[in-house]
Protein backbone atom coordinates (compact mmCIF):
# COMPACT_ATOMS: atom_id res chain seq x y z
CA UNK A 1 0.00 0.00 0.00
CA UNK A 2 1.29 3.47 -0.89
CA UNK A 3 2.13 5.75 1.76
CA UNK A 4 0.45 8.96 2.06
CA UNK A 5 3.53 11.13 0.11
CA UNK A 6 3.96 8.39 -2.33
CA UNK A 7 -0.01 8.01 -3.64
CA UNK A 8 -0.28 12.39 -3.82
CA UNK A 9 2.92 12.40 -6.02
CA UNK A 10 0.92 9.48 -7.81
CA UNK A 11 -2.06 11.53 -8.35
CA UNK A 12 -0.53 14.95 -9.23
CA UNK A 13 1.96 12.91 -11.87
CA UNK A 14 -1.50 11.11 -13.44
CA UNK A 15 -3.21 14.64 -13.63
CA UNK A 16 0.01 15.81 -15.47
CA UNK A 17 -0.20 13.03 -17.72
CA UNK A 18 -4.18 13.57 -18.49
CA UNK A 19 -3.28 17.29 -18.99
CA UNK A 20 -0.82 16.27 -21.61
CA UNK A 21 -3.09 13.48 -23.44
CA UNK A 22 -5.74 15.85 -23.86
CA UNK A 23 -3.48 18.15 -25.79
CA UNK A 24 -3.43 15.53 -28.43
CA UNK A 25 0.26 16.83 -29.66
CA UNK A 26 3.76 14.43 -29.32
CA UNK A 27 5.36 15.18 -26.51
CA UNK A 28 7.87 13.47 -24.21
CA UNK A 29 6.92 13.55 -20.36
CA UNK A 30 10.19 12.97 -17.88
CA UNK A 31 8.79 13.02 -14.28
CA UNK A 32 10.00 11.42 -10.88
CA UNK A 33 7.66 8.56 -10.41
CA UNK A 34 6.99 7.79 -14.31
CA UNK A 35 10.25 8.08 -15.37
CA UNK A 36 9.63 8.57 -18.85
CA UNK A 37 6.70 8.66 -21.12
CA UNK A 38 5.90 9.38 -24.74
CA UNK A 39 2.42 10.45 -25.60
CA UNK A 40 1.16 11.08 -28.68
CA UNK A 41 1.79 9.84 -32.46
CA UNK A 42 4.84 11.01 -34.35
CA UNK A 43 8.06 12.36 -32.91
CA UNK A 44 7.60 14.54 -30.11
CA UNK A 45 7.36 18.45 -30.73
CA UNK A 46 8.79 19.12 -26.84
CA UNK A 47 9.68 17.70 -23.26
CA UNK A 48 8.34 18.49 -20.33
CA UNK A 49 10.46 17.98 -17.54
CA UNK A 50 7.52 17.76 -14.30
CA UNK A 51 8.10 17.56 -10.83
CA UNK A 52 4.09 17.57 -9.88
CA UNK A 53 4.46 18.31 -6.28
CA UNK A 54 7.91 19.50 -5.18
CA UNK A 55 7.58 19.23 -1.01
CA UNK A 56 5.44 16.70 -0.49
CA UNK A 57 5.75 16.17 3.06
CA UNK A 58 4.96 19.89 3.59
CA UNK A 59 2.11 19.50 1.36
CA UNK A 60 1.05 16.01 3.85
CA UNK A 61 1.23 18.33 6.40
CA UNK A 62 0.12 21.75 5.45
CA UNK A 63 2.98 23.32 5.74
CA UNK A 64 2.55 26.46 2.82
CA UNK A 65 5.63 25.60 0.75
CA UNK A 66 4.83 23.17 -2.16
CA UNK A 67 4.22 23.36 -5.89
CA UNK A 68 4.36 22.05 -9.24
CA UNK A 69 7.57 22.59 -11.44
CA UNK A 70 7.81 22.32 -15.14
CA UNK A 71 10.73 23.19 -17.57
CA UNK A 72 10.24 22.54 -21.18
CA UNK A 73 12.71 22.26 -23.90
CA UNK A 74 11.96 22.45 -27.58
CA UNK A 75 12.74 18.01 -28.52
CA UNK A 76 11.86 19.75 -32.28
CA UNK A 77 15.29 22.04 -32.85
CA UNK A 78 17.84 18.54 -31.80
CA UNK A 79 16.10 16.65 -33.96
CA UNK A 80 16.21 19.60 -37.15
CA UNK A 81 20.17 19.71 -36.46
CA UNK A 82 21.11 16.30 -36.46
CA UNK A 83 18.64 14.98 -38.89
CA UNK A 84 19.45 17.41 -41.39
CA UNK A 85 23.14 16.52 -41.20
CA UNK A 86 21.75 13.02 -41.47
CA UNK A 87 19.83 13.50 -44.54
CA UNK A 88 21.92 13.10 -47.12
CA UNK A 89 23.31 9.85 -45.95
CA UNK A 90 20.46 7.78 -44.73
CA UNK A 91 17.73 7.01 -46.15
CA UNK A 92 14.68 6.36 -43.53
CA UNK A 93 11.23 5.27 -43.38
CA UNK A 94 8.65 6.91 -41.52
CA UNK A 95 8.85 4.41 -38.84
CA UNK A 96 12.61 5.27 -38.56
CA UNK A 97 12.59 8.40 -39.21
CA UNK A 98 10.11 9.06 -35.59
CA UNK A 99 12.13 6.89 -33.86
CA UNK A 100 15.49 8.64 -34.77
CA UNK A 101 14.00 12.03 -33.98
CA UNK A 102 12.79 10.61 -30.64
CA UNK A 103 16.08 9.40 -29.95
CA UNK A 104 17.19 12.86 -29.83
CA UNK A 105 15.05 13.89 -27.10
CA UNK A 106 17.48 11.65 -25.13
CA UNK A 107 20.37 14.45 -25.92
CA UNK A 108 18.90 17.08 -24.37
CA UNK A 109 20.15 18.88 -21.21
CA UNK A 110 19.51 21.40 -18.86
CA UNK A 111 20.79 24.17 -21.04
CA UNK A 112 18.08 23.31 -23.20
CA UNK A 113 15.48 24.47 -21.13
CA UNK A 114 13.66 27.55 -23.06
CA UNK A 115 10.70 27.60 -20.50
CA UNK A 116 10.77 27.55 -16.56
CA UNK A 117 7.19 27.23 -15.09
CA UNK A 118 7.10 26.93 -10.62
CA UNK A 119 3.95 27.73 -8.89
CA UNK A 120 3.36 27.49 -5.20
CA UNK A 121 0.02 25.83 -4.93
CA UNK A 122 0.10 27.18 -1.08
CA UNK A 123 -0.08 30.20 -1.80
CA UNK A 124 -0.68 30.70 -5.46
CA UNK A 125 2.76 32.71 -6.63
CA UNK A 126 3.52 31.72 -10.38
CA UNK A 127 7.03 32.00 -10.94
CA UNK A 128 8.03 31.65 -14.66
CA UNK A 129 11.02 32.32 -17.17
CA UNK A 130 11.55 32.49 -20.79
CA UNK A 131 15.28 32.27 -22.41
CA UNK A 132 16.60 35.36 -23.43
CA UNK A 133 13.26 37.27 -22.15
CA UNK A 134 13.54 37.35 -18.13
CA UNK A 135 11.36 35.94 -15.37
CA UNK A 136 8.51 37.60 -13.70
CA UNK A 137 6.43 36.58 -9.97
CA UNK A 138 2.47 36.58 -10.82
CA UNK A 139 3.40 38.41 -14.00
CA UNK A 140 5.81 40.99 -12.62
CA UNK A 141 9.05 41.40 -13.52
CA UNK A 142 11.24 39.24 -10.77
CA UNK A 143 13.96 41.46 -9.07
CA UNK A 144 16.30 39.81 -7.06
CA UNK A 145 18.58 41.01 -4.08
CA UNK A 146 21.24 43.23 -4.69
CA UNK A 147 23.56 42.27 -1.68
CA UNK A 148 26.82 42.40 -1.74
CA UNK A 149 27.72 41.21 1.57
CA UNK A 150 27.93 37.52 2.93
CA UNK A 151 27.68 38.26 6.39
CA UNK A 152 23.90 40.13 6.03
CA UNK A 153 23.03 37.39 3.59
CA UNK A 154 19.55 35.01 4.26
CA UNK A 155 20.35 31.95 2.72
CA UNK A 156 18.09 28.56 2.33
CA UNK A 157 19.50 24.94 2.29
CA UNK A 158 18.52 21.52 1.95
CA UNK A 159 21.11 19.65 4.73
CA UNK A 160 19.58 16.54 5.23
CA UNK A 161 22.95 14.51 4.87
CA UNK A 162 24.73 16.90 3.61
CA UNK A 163 28.98 17.45 4.79
CA UNK A 164 28.11 19.40 8.26
CA UNK A 165 31.13 20.68 8.24
CA UNK A 166 30.55 22.44 5.58
CA UNK A 167 27.48 23.85 6.75
CA UNK A 168 28.62 24.70 9.79
CA UNK A 169 30.99 27.08 8.18
CA UNK A 170 28.67 28.77 6.16
CA UNK A 171 26.01 29.37 9.25
CA UNK A 172 28.37 30.77 10.71
CA UNK A 173 29.08 33.31 8.30
CA UNK A 174 25.57 34.31 6.99
CA UNK A 175 23.41 35.84 8.86
CA UNK A 176 20.35 33.71 8.19
CA UNK A 177 19.51 30.26 7.15
CA UNK A 178 16.40 28.52 6.08
CA UNK A 179 15.17 24.96 5.92
CA UNK A 180 11.57 24.89 3.98
CA UNK A 181 11.81 21.54 2.43
CA UNK A 182 10.98 22.75 -1.31
CA UNK A 183 13.83 23.38 -3.45
CA UNK A 184 12.19 24.75 -6.75
CA UNK A 185 10.40 27.32 -4.59
CA UNK A 186 13.32 28.02 -2.68
CA UNK A 187 15.35 28.62 -6.00
CA UNK A 188 12.77 30.67 -7.21
CA UNK A 189 13.20 33.13 -3.53
CA UNK A 190 16.49 33.92 -4.68
CA UNK A 191 14.84 34.76 -8.18
CA UNK A 192 12.64 37.52 -6.22
CA UNK A 193 14.95 38.58 -3.47
CA UNK A 194 13.18 36.41 -0.51
CA UNK A 195 16.74 34.63 -0.46
CA UNK A 196 20.11 35.77 -1.24
CA UNK A 197 21.06 32.54 -2.00
CA UNK A 198 20.25 28.86 -1.79
CA UNK A 199 22.53 25.60 -1.73
CA UNK A 200 22.18 21.59 -1.66
CA UNK A 201 25.36 19.93 -1.48
CA UNK A 202 24.61 16.53 -1.12
CA UNK A 203 25.10 15.49 -4.88
CA UNK A 204 22.06 13.85 -5.06
CA UNK A 205 19.58 16.72 -5.95
CA UNK A 206 17.37 15.62 -9.31
CA UNK A 207 19.04 17.47 -12.27
CA UNK A 208 14.69 17.52 -13.05
CA UNK A 209 13.62 18.89 -10.24
CA UNK A 210 15.83 22.14 -10.92
CA UNK A 211 15.59 22.93 -14.37
CA UNK A 212 13.04 25.17 -14.05
CA UNK A 213 13.87 27.40 -11.26
CA UNK A 214 17.54 27.36 -12.67
CA UNK A 215 16.54 29.12 -15.65
CA UNK A 216 14.32 31.43 -13.59
CA UNK A 217 17.45 32.35 -11.52
CA UNK A 218 19.47 32.68 -14.32
CA UNK A 219 16.93 35.34 -16.10
CA UNK A 220 17.28 37.40 -13.25
CA UNK A 221 20.94 37.77 -13.71
CA UNK A 222 21.73 35.52 -10.62
CA UNK A 223 24.61 32.54 -10.50
CA UNK A 224 23.69 29.04 -10.85
CA UNK A 225 26.47 26.28 -10.14
CA UNK A 226 27.32 23.21 -8.73
CA UNK A 227 29.40 23.25 -5.20
CA UNK A 228 32.38 23.33 -7.53
CA UNK A 229 31.44 26.13 -9.14
CA UNK A 230 30.69 24.14 -12.61
CA UNK A 231 28.08 24.93 -14.59
CA UNK A 232 24.51 22.27 -14.24
CA UNK A 233 25.29 20.45 -17.94
CA UNK A 234 23.08 17.40 -17.03
CA UNK A 235 20.87 15.82 -19.04
CA UNK A 236 16.74 15.56 -18.71
CA UNK A 237 16.28 12.79 -17.15
CA UNK A 238 15.77 11.20 -13.68
CA UNK A 239 18.78 9.90 -13.63
CA UNK A 240 20.91 12.81 -13.43
CA UNK A 241 22.51 13.93 -9.85
CA UNK A 242 24.07 17.67 -9.07
CA UNK A 243 24.66 19.89 -5.89
CA UNK A 244 23.67 23.30 -6.60
CA UNK A 245 24.79 26.27 -5.32
CA UNK A 246 22.38 29.89 -6.67
CA UNK A 247 22.95 33.16 -5.66
CA UNK A 248 21.78 36.50 -6.53
CA UNK A 249 24.79 37.93 -7.59
CA UNK A 250 28.64 37.08 -8.40
CA UNK A 251 30.50 37.90 -5.55
CA UNK A 252 27.70 36.25 -3.39
CA UNK A 253 28.01 33.58 -4.90
CA UNK A 254 31.83 33.16 -4.57
CA UNK A 255 31.59 34.21 -1.20
CA UNK A 256 29.32 31.01 -0.31
CA UNK A 257 32.11 28.58 -3.34
CA UNK A 258 34.72 29.96 -1.00
CA UNK A 259 33.02 28.89 1.94
CA UNK A 260 31.89 25.45 0.41
CA UNK A 261 35.32 24.44 -0.07
CA UNK A 262 34.82 24.71 -3.62
CA UNK A 263 37.31 27.29 -5.10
Amino acid sequence: MATPTKLIDLVAEDKVVEILEATGRPVTLISEEIGELKIGEGASEVVFVVDPLDGTSNAVKSIPAYGISIAVADASKKSKTINSAQSGTLNLSGTESTKLKDSNVHDLTIRDVELGFVKNLATGDVYEGVKGCGATLNGKKLTPSTLQDISASSVGAYIYRAEMDKIDSLCKTVRRMRILGSVAIELCYVADGTYDAFIDIRGNLRIVDVSAAKLIINETNGVVTDENCKELIGGLNVLERTSIVAACNKNIHKDIIRILGGI
